[in-house]
């Protein structure tokens, strides 16, 4: 007799799938969650526009207002110094919409619709960091453009530029783990957006992103100098730029602080997820 394939629609109920099939439902379930998330962009353009007007804002201010009262110790002037910071600063402002969607999704129902239904638990989120991750990216890219356009320079090749953007990219989605994290345990979008201000602008602002931490008062730059967004920062402008800039220890620091978020905020935000309602 000749053997007979069963579907795997038609297996029985209680045979439970392999490892790799949960493995690609999960990833297929991902990824149709961020074409989900992707779409709302697509069809609200007005939202990209808005997600890249302001760090272009900053750009410009820093460029043309600030830029000739700061002095700083870097080939190409201020505006090498200023763009590394940018970029950081960009995608670390890009986690804003993670956690305010999240907050959204969670009041509105959302999430708990999609939960319902026959598909990955984990896509729900997944989805999201994805989904955000990518147009945090595209927003760097944009920055990066811009800075260009004003004089900006990379003078350590293009493995230091493609790292550079990379380190950035990374960077933005450690703070998207936190912004999961701050949206599904506030829940509230106003609330979310209140708190992501309270704590990530001191944060960037009181680094290495704008002026050099010589300037500040002592006081501070205790503080400035041992914080994730100033050693990010500096990886990234050594990365960026060389000319004997100390990138192994930046790089080091750096990747020390995003492995310490991943480790503490990633459990965090999976943790709120699944207590979400």
């Amino acid at each position: 007799m000749t053997a007979i394939a069963t579907p795997a629609s038609a297996m029985p109920a209680d045979i439970e799938p392999g490892l790799g099939t949960r493995i690609s439902w999960a990833v297929s379930d991902t990824l149709t969650i961020t074409r989900r998330n992707l779409l709302v962009w697509i069809r609200v353009p007005a939202y990209i526009v808005f997600t890249v007007v302001q760090p272009v804002m900053f750009v410009l201010l820093f460029r043309y207002v600030f830029g000739g009262a700061i002095p700083v110790q870097v080939q190409g002037g201020y505006v090498n110094f200023l763009m590394p910071g940018i970029i950081g600063q960009t995608a670390a402002f890009a986690t804003f919409g993670t956690a305010i969607a999240l907050a959204q999704e969670l009041k509105k129902g959302v999430i708990d619709r999609l939960r319902s239904m026959p598909m990955a638990r984990s896509a729900v989120l997944a989805g999201r960091l994805v989904a955000d991750t990518s147009r945090m990216l595209i927003t760097i890219l944009i920055i990066v453009g811009v800075g260009y356009a004003v004089g900006f320079r990379f003078s350590n090749g293009v493995g230091g530029a493609i790292a550079m953007v990379v380190l950035a990219t990374v960077f933005g989605i450690a703070i998207c783990c936190v912004a999961a994290w701050t949206g599904l345990a506030i829940g509230d979008e106003e609330s979310v957006q209140a708190f992501g201000m309270i704590w990530l602008f001191p944060l960037t602002f009181v680094s290495s992103a704008f002026v050099p931490i010589q300037s500040m008062p002592g006081w501070l730059q205790a503080f400035a100098k041992n914080q994730p967004v100033t050693n990010v920062i500096d990886a990234m402008r050594s990365l960026a730029l060389g000319h004997g800039l100390p990138l192994e220890t930046n790089l080091l620091k750096s990747i020390a602080w995003l492995g310490g978020i991943f480790i503490v905020f990633l459990p965090l935000a999976v943790r709120a997820y699944r207590r979400a309602s």
